[in-house]
């Protein structure tokens, strides 16, 4: 059974409730993202937009196992390490399972590929990770942390 990605540090505490709820929104806006890029990319490329199972699959097989890693580390999903690990899994594994079926693999493609998903898969969750600390704080140094 693979580990549940929801415990974490003992220093790091998950600033929400439905954490289960969560985890899924979270994977699901790593997969929309992915897909987002290869639809991107295709249509840069002349290609349809609409064929971009075609381009993303790699890439959804290598964040679902980045996901994985994510679980396995038990680091948040939200988190900026996590999104740090499922970046370095989903680019390096979709760009390796790419070249193996055939895709081909330019190294412009691979820098490309690697600085969009940096900032699809980092991005959300840095301005996530404010929005949701800043409302686990205090509001100001006189606040009562009990309320």
């Amino acid at each position: 059974m693979i580990p549940d990605p929801l415990p974490q540090p003992a220093d790091e505490e998950l600033p929400v409730k439905n954490v289960r709820g969560a985890v899924v929104a979270w994977i699901a806006i790593d997969l929309v993202l992915v897909c987002v890029f290869a639809a991107l990319g295709r249509t840069f490329h002349g290609e349809d937009p609409w064929g971009f199972l075609d381009t993303a699959w790699p890439f959804l097989a290598a964040a679902s196992v980045g996901w994985v890693g994510i679980a396995l580390a038990r680091r948040p999903g939200i988190s900026p390490l996590g999104g740090l690990i499922l970046w370095a899994v989903t680019v390096v594994g979709g760009l390796t399972m790419r070249s193996v079926s055939g895709g081909g693999v330019q190294w412009s493609f691979a820098v490309v590929t690697a600085l969009v998903l940096l900032v699809f898969l980092l991005g959300w969750r840095l301005i996530a990770w404010v929005i949701l600390r800043g409302r686990s704080r205090p509001a100001g140094p006189g606040a009562d942390p009990r309320s």
